[in-house]
């Protein structure tokens, strides 16, 4: 079949990477680079001790997570000498509000180990413990510390993503999409006046979504969330230290060469703008010197904003929408993009290459957040 996948985030290029690289389909991937989410982001690879209460969102962000070093390794096969920057397992520290709090974290761990031992090593850190781990901090709380944290960069993931697709023979072209339609068994797509044709098509456009489907008759509960982080220079040896949790906005998470990310906000009320909000990254800086009083110092190096995509019950989705032949889509990730967003790539090519997916598509179908109009 020739495929046609929409939205080269995270979703879509790894969807596009494991389709070419089986070598049974044509695949073009079409994205227009503008405020991508994926390529905004730094994320902190550390579903576990989430408290969602929804069983199905942490199981597929449990097996996101464990699906990483797959992901890498099956990289590397095409894309040598990735930048340290990309991925590091450096472990993840959680802060709570309360003694109470704290122990209910802990326990959660230790049971959801049982089915997750990638998780690893579970430990309570006291506050010189934790400035041993991360020396610009000043709690003076305990914290929990798990080994199998870990984080990434969105940018250099996307980056050797496409690297990867386009050597295994993908076609990667830069250009908006204005609209689909289709066309018995097969899809047409448009780039202005330009026609393309598919025999399948993948939506992955994130909170873009609506301006494909709702044309159509189509009624899409999907909305955008600005994001928006702060990239500080610190001239500290940052790379071994493990990302931090802290209570409300305001993640660190160390990187390569001194830097150090705060962020992100979660902004519902922006719609697509993607301007910087001095005050809102004021926000972030004031949060996180709670916990680190030296960040204000620190030389801002860059802003990042970008536009992710949420549903009214903040859970993402995936599949094939009611009444639609030879369409899957996929959007809602919300801020946890960088951790479900591979697996719903590779569970997308796994659909479509007849394997055996992952996780079973029934939690997660499109049914509730899209649907036809009345006519």
């Amino acid at each position: 079949m020739k495929i046609g996948i929409i939205g080269g985030g995270v979703v879509g290029s790894t969807a596009a990477f494991y389709l070419q690289q089986s070598g049974k389909h044509q695949v073009m991937l079409l994205d227009d680079g503008f405020g991508q989410a994926t390529s905004a982001a730094a994320g902190i690879i550390s579903p576990w001790l989430s408290q969602r209460r929804n069983k199905a969102w942490y199981e597929l962000a449990r097996e996101g997570a464990k699906f990483y070093p797959e992901l890498l390794e099956d990289l590397t096969q095409f894309v040598s000498g990735f930048s340290p920057s990309l991925y590091a397992k450096v472990g993840t520290l959680l802060f709570k509000k309360n003694e109470k709090l704290l122990q209910k974290l802990e326990k959660i761990a230790g049971e959801r180990k049982k089915e997750a031992p990638e998780i690893g090593e579970i430990v309570r850190l006291s506050p010189e413990q934790i400035k041993k781990r991360f020396p610009l901090l000043e709690p003076q709380t305990d914290a929990l510390y798990i080994s199998g944290g870990a984080r990434v960069d969105g940018a250099l993931l996307i980056k050797t993503l496409k690297q990867a697709f386009i050597r295994t023979g993908g076609e990667f072209r830069q250009s908006k999409v204005t609209g689909i339609e289709p066309q018995l068994d097969k899809w047409d797509v448009y780039l202005n006046q330009e026609r393309l044709a598919f025999d399948f098509l993948i939506l992955a456009t994130g909170a873009w979504l609506p301006s494909l489907l709702e044309p159509l008759g189509f009624t899409v509960d999907v909305r955008p969330q600005k994001g928006q982080l702060v990239g500080l220079q610190t001239k500290l040896q940052t790379h071994t230290w493990p990302v931090v949790m802290p209570q409300g906005e305001g993640d660190l998470i160390p990187s390569q060469n001194g830097e150090l990310l705060v962020g992100a906000t979660h902004e519902n009320d922006q719609a697509f703008d993607l301007s910087f909000d001095s005050k809102k990254i004021h926000e972030l800086i004031v949060h996180a010197s709670d916990l680190a009083p030296k960040i204000a110092s620190f030389k801002q190096e860059f802003i990042r904003t970008g536009t992710r995509a949420y549903t009214s019950d903040y859970l993402p989705f995936f599949g094939a929408p009611d009444s639609t032949k030879h369409l899957y889509v996929a959007s809602g990730l919300g801020s946890s993009g960088l951790t479900t967003g591979p697996i719903i790539g590779k569970m997308l090519a796994q659909k479509l290459l007849e394997q055996k997916t992952t996780l079973s598509f029934k939690c997660y179908t499109p049914g509730s957040y899209i649907t036809k109009k009345e006519k």
